[in-house]
């Protein structure tokens, strides 16, 4: 778990040091979510998590929406890069 996250980190930043921007803070969504989604399949009745999907994706979806308005060509990359968008 750790290695994937120092790895989105490493994919996403945009300078050596970069561990907050938005590129990196939205690819770190995009991970948890799909271990929560991984975790839907086994457990169908947790009720509790599911309130931490929803907020994940609605801050993910916020701030696809911020980097779209202010970096368009860096919201390209981060929609190819994660398979977001079709």
């Amino acid at each position: 778990m750790i290695q994937k996250k120092k790895d989105t980190i490493k994919n996403l930043a945009t300078h050596g040091k970069d561990v907050g921007s938005t590129e990196v803070q939205i690819g770190l969504l995009t991970d948890k979510i799909a271990k929560l989604s991984e975790h839907f399949k086994k457990y169908k009745k947790d009720k509790h998590s599911t309130l931490g999907l929803t907020k994940s994706v609605n801050k993910r979806k916020k701030l696809l929406v911020y980097l779209k308005k202010k970096n368009v060509d860096s919201y390209q990359k981060v929609i190819k890069q994660l398979n977001l968008r079709k």
